[in-house]
């Protein structure tokens, strides 16, 4: 993937390719206006993905989903992104980074009104799934085209901060539009908000971003892609299935260990091939290593809490969906606040400092979110959600810079699907590992009510699925018996919280040893010209604010 073109700093960028972007007789303008239309690419993709957490109980209402449906139409998402994204993100390297952009839009537009009308869990699944392939050819391309257009560190880390920054606005929109939504329409206005969202980012994507194409040594491997792709989701659906409670099923282990083989013939191919898709010997590198180890233990340990925040809030305290996404909003603000200084946090601390602290921020978060009750508590609530959101994105700040800064620009493309891969990965294994420990915790005590009260067995073992279906069998009991059940799934739901608060803050916790491996400064960077800069932290993040004001200014 060599002999990628890079925007220059302080030219023009030249991006060869079909329907490049007009040039631009400031470069640095150039490259703000690129960040503008990739951020709000990130945009659609971030709310996408938040936007059906406050929707899960409608959904379940009108669907009637089995518990393992459910998971799936919360993971069929981030199962087929994290599947595709290599083949994407190393497919737009060779065909053009922007084309792959476009297409990705047109998907995700028509997989939003399927999604919307779905009548029943299989298409609402089928739907899911093909987002995921829409979010694939997406998200790969923002942050290859970003490291395109950066190649200065400095400006490079104050991008990613506006660009992380810009996810987190996707989280808080996310919760908040669906909230509004669903005070007024059914569950499936939440996925119509894409189309004309996609509607206005074909023309502005085709006119306003440069195409980006890699030097093409060698032929694409179209084999290896498919090893990727089918590899990563057999192991990704194995561990859904052990997570739905299955974990001795042959169902399960046989598309792990297929997946697994998979992947171990992918990448020794990769390692004999003189053009790889991806290049191992960048990922053995203990900053690129490391840092993707760490993104996948940040989304496993707290994936899994969003979903079960947006039920304890609604289920439990009996907010409705749109206070549930009010509550969850000083969450998202402060990641918002941390991926605005994240450049300046780069600055002071160094890599190794700042994704450490940024691991024990958020198990303090994590931690004392264990003081949630049946209670409304909402002084406790606030301050656990921000400091969970500052330290999140303090975490992937740091880890997603120091990736793209490790990685060779003609590999942009390989480096982002990798970083994306491991988002990804992390997401569908953390709800699955955070969900079988929520429904260890939560099944037994809703099921030893059997013969309590007159709860009828089969009552209790059906309201062991979920807190959602024992309150619908609660509903179906009579007197005692149903308010007996009640009581005791609401319990269950949050000891079975704080169980799985306490295992994800010891995840944090070993994603804060890990970050140890991470360079203790900030390495200088290499501008175009070819002349390293050797400038300490200060003297290369120190700008931050400045390079923030200019960038807009010239835009």
């Amino acid at each position: 993937m060599s002999g990628t073109t890079t925007a220059a700093s302080g030219e023009a960028a030249d991006f060869p390719g079909q329907g490049a972007a007009p040039r631009h007789t400031d470069g640095s303008a150039n490259r703000w206006i690129v960040l503008v239309v990739l951020c709000a690419s990130l945009l659609l993709v971030a709310v996408d993905a938040t936007v059906l957490h406050v929707a899960v109980p409608a959904v379940s209402e009108d669907l009637r989903p089995g518990s393992a449906q459910l998971l799936w139409i919360v993971d069929a998402y981030p199962l087929m992104c994290a599947s595709l994204l290599i083949l994407f993100g190393t497919l737009g390297d060779r065909l053009g980074r922007r084309r792959v952009l476009l297409f990705g839009y047109a998907l995700f537009a028509v997989a939003s009104g399927v999604a919307a009308y779905a009548q029943s869990p299989g298409v609402l699944i089928g739907a899911r799934a093909l987002l995921g392939v829409g979010g694939a050819m997406i998200m790969p391309a923002t942050l290859s085209i970003l490291r395109e257009v950066f190649p200065d560190r400095r400006e490079r880390a104050l991008a990613v901060g506006i660009w992380s920054a810009v996810a987190a606005v996707g989280a808080a929109v996310g919760p908040l539009v669906g909230g509004l939504l669903l005070e007024h329409f059914w569950w499936g206005s939440v996925f119509l908000i894409n189309i004309p969202l996609m509607a206005a980012s074909l023309p502005l994507g085709r006119w306003l971003l440069p195409e980006s194409v890699s030097g093409g040594e060698g032929p694409w491997d179209a084999l290896g892609a498919v090893l990727a792709a089918a590899g990563l989701c057999g192991v990704i659906f194995g561990v859904k299935r052990a997570g739905a409670g299955e974990l001795y099923a042959v169902a399960t282990w046989l598309p792990l260990l297929a997946g697994a083989a998979l992947l171990a013939v992918f990448v020794r191919r990769q390692r004999r091939r003189p053009h790889p898709l991806i290049d191992f010997g960048t990922l053995t590198r203990a900053a690129f290593g490391t840092s993707v180890g760490c993104i996948v233990l940040t989304v496993l340990a707290l994936v899994g809490l969003a979903l079960m925040a947006a039920q304890y809030l609604q289920l439990v305290l009996g907010l409705s969906p749109l206070q549930t996404g009010l509550r969850l909003l000083p969450l998202s603000v402060a990641a918002i606040a941390a991926g605005l200084a994240g450049s300046r946090l780069l600055a002071l601390l160094g890599p190794r400092t700042m994704v450490a602290l940024g691991f024990v921020v958020t198990a303090v978060a994590v931690l004392s979110l264990t003081g949630v009750g049946q209670q409304d508590r909402p002084g406790l609530l606030i301050g656990g959600f921000v400091l969970l959101g500052f330290g999140l994105e303090t975490t992937l700040f740091g880890c997603y810079e120091s990736m793209l800064s490790e990685a060779p620009p003609e590999q942009s493309g390989g480096a982002a699907a990798v970083g994306e891969t491991a988002y990804q990965l992390g997401a569908g294994m953390g709800i699955a590992l955070l969900g079988s420990v929520m429904n260890a915790a939560y099944a037994p005590g809703v099921r030893a009510t059997a013969g309590h009260s007159g709860v009828p067995a089969s009552a209790s073992a059906d309201a062991g699925n979920s807190l959602g279906e024992a309150y619908e069998v609660a509903a179906h009991l009579d007197g005692p018996a149903g308010h007996a059940l009640r009581v005791a799934a609401r319990a269950s739901f949050v000891s079975g919280l704080h169980v799985t608060l306490l295992v994800s803050a010891g995840l944090l916790l070993l994603g804060a040893v890990a970050a140890l491996r991470l360079p203790r400064r900030v390495e200088g960077s290499r501008p175009p010209g070819g002349e390293e800069c050797s400038g300490g932290p200060a003297e290369q993040g120190g700008d931050a604010g400045s390079l923030l004001s200019r960038g807009i200014t010239q835009s």
